[in-house]
């Protein structure tokens, strides 16, 4: 009820990302929501990888649906509540403390930061500044981790951060700004803006730093921001990133709403199951 409740509050504030909706192109439309669809099952990899990490094992569909419920609170919700939602979950349901959470997601959360350096620098700017850039992310982000282990050491021990795990984090996080960037340059090409691929690179990777500070719901204001501050570097025009800010919303609400009707048709599949299970034990015992 609070789900749907944030949903028509959303849509009767932001009238104009609806009229924007029905303006846009149905093709265009359709290949951004494919493009989520591509993004959301690399986050479904990459949350299976990082609970793997604290040693628990989510079945196929819980993980499924708690990054389902993660995105749609990290959308409503201020200051990237989708992970504070994947850490209450995780303590409530399989005890796992909050700190050793946090270690793991600040695995995640540096991965998804020196990429996305590497994306800002490498679509239209020299080799070197490019280098530059990924390593002040490297060295921010060994700084923050190392910092929090030291102050956590107890928890720190905890984590199995195995190769193959680590590699599992680095593809996944690969593959979602993969998706990220052909998602914003599918919003920018349905609003009538020539970018090259390059272009698109730097523009996700300007849009990916706006995660680190976003205080408003999904991040609005804050990554527009971010776009217009570095346009020297990616080249879109102000109200290319305002047309194109406004296509994208719009459709990732829709494709939100169809992934909080996903939820609900597997949990209802679920209690068929349940329901099922205990006839069946029911009948064996009579």
């Amino acid at each position: 009820l609070a789900t749907i409740a944030a949903f028509v509050w959303y849509i009767k504030t932001h009238p104009e990302q609806i009229s924007q909706l029905k303006t846009t192109n149905p093709t265009w439309l359709a290949l951004i929501l494919l493009a989520n669809v591509g993004g959301m099952a690399a986050l479904v990899g990459l949350y299976q990888v990082l609970v793997r990490m604290v040693n628990i094992r989510l079945p196929a569909t819980e993980n499924m649906l708690l990054t389902i419920y993660s995105s749609i609170a990290n959308f409503f919700g201020p200051l990237q509540s989708g992970p504070g939602v994947r850490a209450a979950y995780l303590k409530t349901k399989h005890s796992l403390p909050l700190k050793r959470y946090v270690l793991v997601t600040l695995v995640a959360y540096a991965a998804f930061a020196v990429l996305s350096a590497f994306c800002l620098a490498v679509g239209t700017r020299p080799w070197w500044q490019t280098v530059l850039a990924v390593v002040g992310a490297i060295g921010v982000s060994a700084l923050v981790i190392r910092r929090l282990s030291k102050t956590n050491r107890a928890e720190s021990k905890q984590l199995t951060l195995t190769t193959p795990l680590l590699a599992g984090v680095l593809f996944f996080t690969t593959l979602q700004i993969v998706f990220l960037t052909l998602r914003y340059y599918l919003a920018l090409r349905a609003s009538g803006t020539d970018v090259s691929l390059g272009q698109a690179l730097s523009y996700t990777g300007a849009a990916n730093f706006a995660l680190f500070v976003s205080i408003t719901p999904d991040g609005i204001g804050i990554r527009e921001a971010f776009l217009l501050f570095s346009q020297n570097i990616h080249g879109v025009a102000t109200p290319d990133i305002v047309a194109a800010s406004l296509i994208d919303r719009a459709t990732y609400v829709l494709f939100l709403g169809l992934l909080f009707v996903l939820a609900l048709g597997l949990h209802a599949k679920e209690r068929i199951v349940r329901v099922n299970a205990a006839k069946t034990a029911k009948n064996a015992l009579h």
